[in-house]
């Protein structure tokens, strides 16, 4: 009998506790909800496929790619910088030529969305200016972010040439040293072109990226180079897709160091919602714990799952089929993989806030952003595309973040850093 009045008070109690957090719940929601609404929220790093940007098949329509107009939408985010990325070849002319005809397409691609496919809905910005007002008119807004120097080859007046294109923020690496700069990937092996920093020809790009007013990204260079870059530039930087390494220890992540000089040189982090930036051990365990579902359906159907280097060597006929044949894979891999996550959690929202929140300890409100790196690996549970991102909104009520330090954390701190960036050049 003893036992069973126990049991019961601890059920009523439990019962109490799980209304008052439903309640809470329910307010939150309701505060978050109108902070969404009134903050312009802006995502720095969406890569894009220009498979996607042709009259038949484009952002208009809710395509599978993690970032289009209608999850755009459906998630309230209003900004999002479509990136110019090539991949790393040879330091030749040939490979140079190559990556900027790509680069080109990419261009012409974001100017096609927003020039004819979609110009009721979508409007390129190039400065703060164009993206308060553009986004007052009730459409979306495009920026353009150059995601590696390389295409530039060795001639600086292709830096104006981009900047002309709309390109109003570029990194001078990536996966590999460029002919600017030492990747972070030379950590690995510590093996360096430039003795871990900028090439003579990247210290020149730093100056004419300042007098044209283009944002010198960060995020992918080594530490080297960032600390190059730092001396050199007299005009703030941006980490446009980067978390702490402080909380995940990887190379394409800032430590705090750089987080602190990034501080004093009155820039802004872009905290990345990729989640082997955000939690190496514990996205480890998911992806294997996927991968293994998804490689044992695979096996049945006598299908072979590619790595990123052979899905680049496929034509536009072969991705489709490929991506048509995986996409079954996946669906039929759906419920075994979210029963698998009670044991392996996949990287979330909360996960990716904190690092949001240890930013924000060290180096201020003022000087942290948000990026996804969607359609580019990015994405973590609850901000998996574009149409989730209430959600980052909602977390960053939930921990006590206010109405106007949100609308710093989600667009005004980049939009400060443009601004200086763009009047520096104007003096110049």
């Amino acid at each position: 009998m003893y036992f069973k009045q126990i049991f019961l008070l601890c059920l009523f109690v439990s019962q109490i506790i799980y209304s008052q957090n439903k309640q809470q719940d329910k307010m939150i929601h309701k505060k978050a909800k109108v902070i969404h609404q009134n903050v312009i929220t802006i995502d720095t790093h969406d890569d894009i496929n220009i498979a996607n940007f042709t009259k038949d098949v484009n952002y208009s329509q809710d395509l599978s790619s993690q970032v289009n107009l209608p999850k755009m939408n459906k998630g309230g985010l209003d900004v999002a910088w479509f990136i110019v990325y090539t991949g790393q070849d040879t330091l030749s002319e040939s490979g140079y030529k190559k990556a900027y005809n790509n680069a080109i397409s990419k261009f012409e691609a974001i100017h096609n969305l927003v020039e004819n496919i979609a110009p009721n809905a979508i409007e390129l910005a190039l400065n703060s200016k164009d993206v308060k007002r553009i986004h007052a008119s009730g459409k979306k807004v495009a920026m353009i972010g150059v995601e590696n120097a390389y295409p530039i080859g060795m001639d600086l007046s292709n830096i104006e040439k981009f900047y002309k294109l709309g390109a109003r923020y570029m990194s001078l690496a990536h996966q590999g040293h460029s002919q600017f700069s030492d990747s972070n990937t030379g950590e690995k092996d510590n093996k360096w072109l430039y003795d871990d920093g900028l090439s003579d020809l990247g210290k020149q790009a730093v100056k004419e990226m300042n007098r044209l007013g283009i944002m010198i990204d960060v995020s992918h260079p080594s530490k080297g180079a960032f600390m190059d870059m730092i001396q050199l530039s007299k005009a703030p930087l941006i980490a446009s897709h980067s978390s702490s390494r402080k909380i995940c220890n990887h190379s394409r992540n800032l430590d705090d160091e750089q987080l602190l000089l990034l501080k004093e040189n009155d820039g802004v982090v872009q905290t990345v919602a990729f989640a082997g930036y955000v939690n190496i051990e514990k996205n480890a365990a998911y992806q294997q714990s996927k991968k293994d579902i998804l490689s044992k359906i695979a096996g049945k159907k006598d299908f072979k799952i590619l790595n990123r280097k052979e899905i680049s060597t496929l034509n536009m006929k072969e991705l489709s089929e490929y991506n048509l044949k995986f996409n079954k894979i996946k669906k039929e891999a759906k419920s075994l993989i979210k029963l698998a996550e009670k044991n392996t959690p996949p990287v979330d929202v909360s996960d990716f806030v904190d690092h949001i929140d240890y930013m924000v300890k060290l180096i201020g409100v003022d000087h942290v952003g948000i990026s996804s790196d969607f359609d580019g690996g990015g994405g973590v549970k609850g901000w998996n595309d574009a149409s989730e991102t209430y959600n980052v909104t909602f977390e960053l009520v939930k921990r006590g973040y206010s109405e106007n330090e949100i609308a710093k954390l989600w667009g005004l701190n980049l939009l400060r850093v443009m601004d200086k960036v763009q009047k520096i050049a104007s003096g110049m």
